[in-house]
């Protein structure tokens, strides 16, 4: 489908902002809240990672915006088997992943097929109790840039299997539907409108929802007011949509997301991919394009380039990376999200 300039900024910004937010939060994450007054900057992370450098939270997005660039549909199994498969190449040298995927993925047989993904993820789920982390949502931001010609409906089938790879619990999947169906209007349409999403719930699921929108959207809402346990994905859902709806500018919205607070890098991350795709790419700043930068050795430019091939469906044809026989890990790096 050919993207007015408009909209092509904008997909583009789903992809960009989430990475600047992800880098601009690192440095803070784990820390208060913040003051109005406190402009936050780019600075070395919690977890070592340089200025400017995102963390898990892009890098785990990375893998599905190189299948959609190439072509690749993510109904394929094969497409869902690559992006696990380097997944578990990443985290044997990330300098932080997140306390769920970490679990999961050491569940993860070798060679492995799509099926024992999914056992993995049912028996981490069923071993903790819960598995409602913010991992899956904050990975979101490319996932409607294969979708933007195609049902709503399609896309929150994708977004709720791809969700279920790590994170099985349903309060994931529906954080994921909502966000990604957001992302994917916002490109299209310019405006944020996430309730306008709920339809694609199921009733119980979309009333309860319905709720926790309403306290996101609720007058005054700040990220800070869902600092507490933000690592679960309905508060960082709802801080994420407090910083996009309160904001002037993308920029705002940001900012906002890294004052809340805790787990900033994958708020603003989140935030980052909805606000993007409201303001679009040209609301970033020119100089952060050349901070901006993270695995597997990405620029901006190597961003921007692959959301336009996944946009425009001409994409290269390039051999596909194995998806299985990776050696497990015998370390893990630390973790952050619940």
């Amino acid at each position: 489908m050919p993207l007015t300039a408009p909209q092509l900024d904008r997909a583009v910004g789903a992809v960009l902002a989430s990475a600047a937010g992800d880098a601009l939060g690192s440095q803070y994450e784990f820390g208060p809240a913040l003051d109005d007054a406190v402009m936050p900057v780019f600075g070395v992370g919690q977890f070592g990672h340089g200025v400017g450098e995102w963390t898990d939270d892009t890098s785990m997005a990375v893998p599905i915006l190189d299948v959609l660039a190439r072509g690749d549909r993510l109904e394929d199994a094969a497409s869902r088997e690559e992006i696990v498969g380097r997944w578990i190449g990443w985290a044997q040298t990330a300098k932080d992943v997140g306390a769920q995927t970490r679990a999961v993925l050491a569940r993860i047989p070798q060679p492995f097929t799509e099926a024992d993904v999914l056992a993995a993820s049912r028996a981490e789920h069923d071993h903790a109790g819960r598995s409602g982390g913010n991992g899956a949502l904050m990975r979101t931001g490319p996932l409607a840039l294969g979708y933007l010609d195609r049902p709503a409906s399609e896309l929150a089938a994708a977004a709720e299997t791809i969700s279920k790879l790590t994170h099985w619990e349903q309060d994931s999947a529906s954080a994921c539907i909502l966000w990604s169906a957001a992302i994917r209007h916002a490109i299209l349409t310019g405006e944020l409108d996430v309730r306008g999403q709920l339809s694609l719930l199921p009733a119980v699921d979309a009333a309860r929802w319905d709720g926790l929108i309403d306290e996101a959207l609720a007058p005054g809402a700040h990220p800070r007011d869902f600092m507490a346990q933000n690592g679960w994905v309905v508060r960082a859902f709802q801080g994420a949509l407090a910083a996009v709806a309160g904001a002037s500018s993308l920029v705002d919205a940001l900012e906002r997301a890294v004052r809340g607070g805790a787990d900033t890098d994958t708020v603003a991350a989140i935030a980052g991919s909805l606000g993007g795709a409201v303001w679009g790419a040209s609301g970033l700043p020119g100089e952060w394009g050349g901070v901006l930068h993270g695995w597997p050795g990405y620029s901006v430019g190597d961003l921007r380039g692959r959301v336009s091939m996944a946009t425009s469906g001409t994409g290269p044809t390039r051999a596909r990376p194995p998806a299985s026989g990776i050696s497990r890990p015998t370390e893990w790096a630390r973790s952050d999200d619940t």
